[in-house]
C-alpha cells in the first residue's frame, strides 16, 4: 500500500530573500509538505513509534525557517534534509515553499518553488 503523510497550509513569519531588506523586515511564507512513508505498521499496531511524527516535523520545518537564507530553494532543501535525516524510512519529500508578496513588480499572491527528493 502506498501511503504519505502530509502537512498543508503551515504559515510562519521568516526572514529569507535575496533583498537585504526581505532579511529585515521579514515576510509570510507558506509550506505543504508530502511525505511518502509506510505507514502500514502504524495503521495495524495504532503505534506512534511505527510512524512519521508529524508534530515533530512541524518542528523540523519552524527550525529550518527560522535559519535566514536569500533562496526559498535553499530554505526547501534544509527542510527536506532535516525529515530525511530525522527520519531514514522515509522514501521520499515533497515541499511546496511559497513567499507571500514577493517583491517584484506587479501583483503576485505568492513566489513558490516545489522540491522532491
Amino acid at each position: 500500500m502506498e501511503s504519505y503523510i502530509q502537512l498543508e497550509n503551515i504559515e510562519l513569519f521568516a526572514y529569507h530573500g535575496v533583498m537585504l531588506q526581505e532579511r529585515v523586515v521579514g515576510n509570510t511564507f507558506k509550506i505543504d509538505v508530502k511525505i511518502k512513508v509506510d505507514v502500514s505498521y502504524a495503521a495495524e499496531n495504532d503505534d506512534l513509534a511505527d510512524t512519521v511524527n508529524y508534530a515533530e516535523v512541524y518542528e523540523l520545518i519552524k527550525k529550518e525557517m527560522a535559519i535566514p537564507s536569500k533562496l526559498i530553494e535553499h530554505v526547501a532543501k534544509r527542510i527536506i534534509n532535516s525529515i530525511k535525516t530525522t527520519y531514514p524510512q522515509v522514501e521520499q519529500v515533497e515541499i511546496k515553499l511559497s513567499k507571500r508578496n514577493p517583491p517584484i513588480e506587479g501583483q503576485v499572491d505568492y513566489a513558490s518553488v516545489i522540491l522532491i527528493d
